[in-house]
């Protein structure tokens, strides 16, 4: 933490030369015998100079030379740590890997464990309000349900959907399962963390566990006591020798594993208390990845205003107003005055610093007015609605994110065709962008749909047709046939009715299929 500590702005430390040299001349400015030197013998000096008794040894010099090291001190911008960068979502991703083995249906937690973790998917995915979630199934092979998605009703209804029935391949590969889910964060601008929903972990996936750079929650569900395992069918299910299969959750192992691995581990409770929990650590886990990972430091020189304020207060003792006072006013009509001045505002804030506090209060308007960084500008004008502005501030960048706020700024307008262009400028750059990816997606439908509409329009009415023919047979009515060929892709996928269990089904074995040798 020590080791990290340096000054934003170095250079500014330069200044420190001002008040050291106050403090030398305020030191002999006070000190008679140099004012009398030249003009009075030294031996002779030394009797006539009598010292002021009960004098008080607080000058002003002093402590407006303090004020002035811990200005320069503070404008130098001391930091020890790190902080995310502007603009970058605050909300960690998070990946859920639930568990579809056998065991899974065992009942000694009400009404199974795979219906308990259900349960616990909905009320994790409320407590995240909207951030990106992804959902991963696995049992001897890992499948992705759903990719990273802000859509909680998706999530809700592809969770209940999942059963032990629609997995592949039996058995459970927990190190698999790691590796989908560290690919799926791999995409992300920011470090996430991974869910495992299971009832055991194997002695294989250990070196998985610990070789991830996201963070790992394991919630085991299920109880030590254990409890008997139902097949879909309502029967219970037997082992190899014929007894009743009775699955029980070694919560001691798993407590260990996390020991080894540096693994969150906790068990599933009957109330909201593992939820807030893992709601805790998935936060932690960001938080702390952004403290090492991000590429900005944390300015702590505002911490200094304190002392700063505190010194300024002995300026209204008397005797020390005009004196302070007017060396500070000095010091101000020294400096020059931009002609955009906004009176004591310009005085302490950049432009930039204006406009972050306008954006933060919420006046855009008057943040995009006061930025001078293009990008900071834009996204004001962008969130005040100004969408051409937008675009002409943005176009003065030229960086991916610049060309993916572009983009953003031209949908609104209905320019499609230049959103599509903006987005495959940014994707030049930063090939993996899961947001501008799917940006660009849906900038080419609404691209296409408006072709088709154009296509569409009809013609002319009072336009006349070159002739006009009518069929008496048709009147008769015809029976005919049509080629299932001719259908069209929409006409099957309305009439396609399979619900989504069905539908991991069917996907999970093809996937299963095509990894098999």
């Amino acid at each position: 933490m020590i080791s990290d500590f340096h000054f934003l702005r170095p250079l500014i430390l330069l200044a420190l030369v001002v008040p050291a040299l106050l403090a030398w001349l305020a030191q002999r400015s006070n000190d008679v015998r140099i004012q009398w030197k030249g003009m009075i013998a030294p031996h002779l000096l030394d009797r006539l100079v009598v010292d002021a008794a009960g004098r008080s040894r607080l000058r002003p010099s002093w402590f407006l030379v303090a004020l002035l090291v811990l200005s320069i001190t503070g404008a130098a911008g001391p930091t020890l740590r790190r902080e995310a960068p502007p603009f970058v979502e605050d909300t960690a991703p998070l990946v859920i890997a639930v568990d579809l083995s056998q065991t899974m249906d065992a009942i000694d937690v009400a009404p199974s464990r795979l219906e308990r973790a259900k349960l616990k998917i909905r009320d994790i995915v409320a407590t995240r309000k909207g951030a990106r979630t992804a959902m991963i199934a696995y049992a001897g092979s890992p499948h992705l349900v759903l990719p990273l998605t802000e859509d909680a009703a998706l999530i809700e209804n592809y969770s209940d959907a999942l059963a032990t029935r629609i997995m592949p391949t039996p058995g459970r590969n927990t190190g698999a399962a790691l590796s989908m889910a560290a690919e799926l964060l791999s995409k992300e601008k920011t470090s996430g963390t991974i869910l495992l929903l299971t009832d055991g972990v194997e002695p294989a996936a250990s070196d998985a566990l610990r070789s991830k750079d996201n963070g790992v929650i394991i919630l085991g569900v299920g109880t030590a006591a254990g409890g008997p395992v139902k097949s879909p069918d309502g029967s219970f299910v037997s082992d190899a020798s014929g007894s009743r299969l009775f699955a029980k959750l070694d919560v001691a192992g798993l407590k260990a594993l996390g020991s080894d691995t540096g693994a969150d581990v906790a068990t599933i409770t009957d109330d909201d208390t593992d939820v807030r929990w893992i709601a805790q650590r998935v936060q932690s886990n960001f938080s702390q990845k952004q403290a090492t990972e991000g590429d900005r430091w944390h300015d702590l020189g505002w911490w200094l205003v304190i002392p700063v304020a505190m010194l300024s207060a002995f300026s209204f003792r008397r005797g020390w107003v005009f004196q302070t006072g007017a060396l500070l006013l000095a010091i101000r009509l020294l400096l020059p005055v931009p002609a955009s001045a906004g009176g004591l505002q310009d005085m302490w804030l950049t432009p930039d610093q204006q406009g972050r506090l306008a954006y933060q209060r919420g006046v855009f308007d008057v943040a995009a007015d006061r930025f001078s960084d293009p990008m900071w500008k834009g996204v004001a004008l962008y969130r005040a609605g100004k969408f051409t502005e937008a675009v002409d501030a943005f176009a003065s960048v030229d960086t991916p994110e610049s060309w993916y706020d572009q983009g953003n700024a031209l949908l609104h307008l209905s320019k499609f065709a230049e959103a599509v262009a903006a987005y495959q400028k940014a994707l030049a750059t930063r090939e993996d962008w899961s947001d501008a990816q799917a940006n660009l997606a849906i900038a080419q439908q609404l691209l296409k749909a408006k072709k088709q509409k154009d296509d569409e329009q009809p013609q002319d009415p009072n336009q006349k047709a070159d002739s006009v023919q009518f069929d008496d047979k048709g009147k008769q009515g015809k029976q005919g046939q049509m080629n299932i060929a001719e259908q069209t892709s929409e006409m099957w996928m309305k009439n396609i009715n399979v619900s989504p269990a069905d539908l991991m089904a069917r996907k999970f074995a093809l996937e299963a299929a095509r990894r098999s040798p």
